[in-house]
């Protein structure tokens, strides 16, 4: 599996616009394609574009980069261009888990917020973002730039079929902008006719988990990480993929 995306910077802070997977025919390196391979397979995205997975934040680095530091200080250039990324440990899960049924397809990566930046649960971010996000649709500033790290749900672009949600699940219920934006976004989805997917477990069945937001991540620490990996892994095994209940 390869993945390609965009990364722009406005006042220091540095987000993740635009993501692609490819999943390869085999794993061989015959197989892998070009940048510019995949910028002519994205000109026919209708047809190439299996469907879009949602996650929390991106962690991701270009080629030769890494994310120890900002971009900016590493010497890379934002240049409004296509640059395939080093594969992070989530990027690793997709490689091994969506094969079949979707070889030589795209699928577009998605964040609920675009900030390249790890470890952001639970920081004082998610208070800005929170903030944002209250004060979004007026003509207030807001911390973040509205553009680069927020989707306008009601306009959004959803590509593909299906949209795989694992933008997760712990949100403090005091951030109740955040938890908004979550569902709205999901709703926004079903209302689109995309065929709508997630894990989920016995706190909320499924019909539950939309009003509240409630979409399990597919990686995890702990005990439940491989029961997380493998419902993943179940729910791809179908192409749109299913929903998928750990019990």
């Amino acid at each position: 599996m390869q993945t390609f995306g965009k990364l722009e910077t406005n006042f220091d802070t540095e987000y993740v616009t635009q993501q692609y997977i490819y999943i390869n025919e085999t794993h061989e390196d015959k197989d892998k394609i070009t940048l510019e391979e995949f910028e002519d397979l994205l000109k026919r995205k209708r047809k190439t574009v299996a469907g879009t997975i949602f996650l929390y934040n991106p962690t991701l680095a270009p080629l030769g980069y890494n994310n120890d530091s900002l971009l900016s200080e590493q010497g890379f250039e934002f240049d409004d261009e296509f640059h395939e990324f080093e594969l992070n440990n989530m990027m690793k899960l997709f490689s091994s888990s969506i094969k079949n049924g979707y070889r030589g397809k795209l699928i577009e990566i998605k964040y609920l917020f675009n900030l390249n930046k790890g470890n952001i649960e639970p920081t004082p971010i998610l208070e800005e973002f929170d903030a944002d996000l209250d004060r979004y649709r007026s003509e207030q500033l807001t911390r973040y730039d509205k553009n680069l790290n927020y989707h306008d749900y009601l306009n959004i672009r959803l590509s593909g079929k299906f949209v795989y949600f694992g933008s997760g699940h712990k949100y403090d219920r005091h951030h109740k902008e955040i938890i908004k934006y979550s569902r709205n976004i999901a709703e926004q989805a079903i209302k689109l006719g995309k065929d709508v997917s997630f894990t989920h477990d016995n706190n909320y069945d499924a019909d539950e988990c939309i009003g509240v937001a409630y979409f399990l991540a597919p990686l995890a620490q702990g005990k439940i990480k491989d029961r997380r990996i493998n419902a993943f892994k179940n729910a791809f095994r179908t192409n749109p993929p299913t929903i998928q209940k750990l019990g």
